[in-house]
């Protein structure tokens, strides 16, 4: 017998659930979505007419209690994810989580044990990682394409929040002002360094950084005024890996380009290659390549493998990108592949470099990874 669909909970109504998580779940046949929870109601009723989800809720303990739902999305404020995600997996449920988990990565460890506790998957929400061009990527690395890998070259950016009158979300704007907070090397750096870990297959073993505020005033969503926002909206570090590799990686709130901004860059013994999810002229990603003999880069068809079903590159990032997300989770979560990739464990690496980052600018030096544990 095939194994019976995925039935689906999720938990929040932005427009991120929307544009990506939704039509993930929707375009994918071996899933089914069951319920759909968000304080507003009136936009979670909204989005369960748009994609035919016949329960809604004003509460996520009501969703996570039915005892018909496998797999629980949340895609929520961050400052949520780690109670809700903690709570779905107590319940049972298998669970997708944007980015991150908890601020601390010591906390993304403890889910990600917990889980694997009680049997259960996880997925973060790199959205990159899954783009046609990436996993193809990923494909030539792993086949000896590059060789070894020397360098790893991470951008995430764009001009968004350029302009300050464009409200800012995801901020805390009752911090400390006097004080940088952390915002773009959370927000944006996160997905890029999730493909250094998996392009290079290594983690950073020590990294050195910097954190800059260059738009000190700007409206906030929560506030809807202007204010001081001292948040970190352009940042750098470079980093060595614990196979040889040396790596930097850039983000921005504030760099002037297109979504969602992205590109990745890796050099090896062998050839090199470089992919750009950036949206232009129609097309949402590319991918260029070059070896020791021709050095010249070239760009390279992407196999219609890589695709969902109907997926283009002229198709909005957003929903294209995810809908493979959703897929790889689904067929993790169903036993149709072996392992589980991009999970907690995952989350838990790269949030413990945004900290290690954070940590080098505060301290002005280089910081050595792994960090330590909490004290007991």
């Amino acid at each position: 017998m095939a194994p019976s669909k995925v039935r689906v909970g999720v938990l929040g109504a932005g427009a991120w659930a929307q544009f990506a998580h939704l039509p993930g779940f929707a375009r994918d046949p071996r899933c089914e979505l069951v319920a759909i929870a968000d304080p507003v109601v009136e936009r979670a009723q909204e989005f369960a007419t748009q994609f035919g989800i016949p329960h809604v809720y004003g509460s996520h303990e009501e969703l996570i209690a039915r005892a018909d739902i496998d797999l629980v999305d949340v895609c929520t404020p961050s400052a949520t994810h780690f109670d809700l995600s903690w709570a779905a997996l107590e319940a049972g449920k298998h669970v997708l989580c944007e980015k991150p988990v908890a601020f601390d990565f010591r906390d993304t460890q403890r889910a990600a044990a917990f889980a694997r506790e009680r049997g259960l998957k996880t997925k973060l929400g790199f959205t990159f990682r899954y783009a046609p061009a990436m996993r193809y990527m990923k494909e030539l690395i792993d086949a000896g394409y590059i060789g070894t890998p020397f360098i790893f070259n991470g951008y995430e950016q764009n001009s968004q929040w350029l302009d300050p009158q464009n409200p800012l979300r995801q901020v805390d704007h009752t911090a400390d002002q006097s004080v940088l907070q952390v915002s773009s090397l959370e927000g944006y750096g996160a997905p890029i360094m999730d493909l250094g870990h998996h392009f290079v297959g290594a983690r950073f073993r020590e990294v050195v950084g910097t954190m800059r505020n260059f738009i000190p005033e700007r409206m906030v969503r929560a506030t809807g005024t202007m204010m001081r926002m001292n948040i970190d909206d352009g940042d750098v570090f470079i980093g060595e890996f614990t196979n040889g590799a040396i790596g930097s990686i850039q983000t921005s709130f504030v760099t002037v380009g297109n979504y969602p901004g992205l590109e990745a860059r890796v050099y090896g013994s062998k050839g090199a290659l470089i992919c750009r999810l950036v949206e232009e002229n129609g097309i949402c990603e590319s991918l260029k390549g070059a070896t020791a003999d021709q050095v010249e880069f070239r760009e390279l068809d992407i196999p219609a493998h890589h695709y969902p079903p109907g997926g283009t590159r002229e198709e909005s990032w957003r929903s294209l990108f995810y809908a493979n997300l959703i897929r790889s989770f689904i067929s993790e979560i169903r036993g149709e592949v072996a392992g589980n990739e991009g999970n907690f464990d995952d989350g838990a690496h790269v949030q413990e470099l945004i900290n290690a980052v954070e940590q080098s600018y505060r301290a002005r030096r280089w910081v050595s990874l792994p960090l330590p544990v909490r004290p007991a």
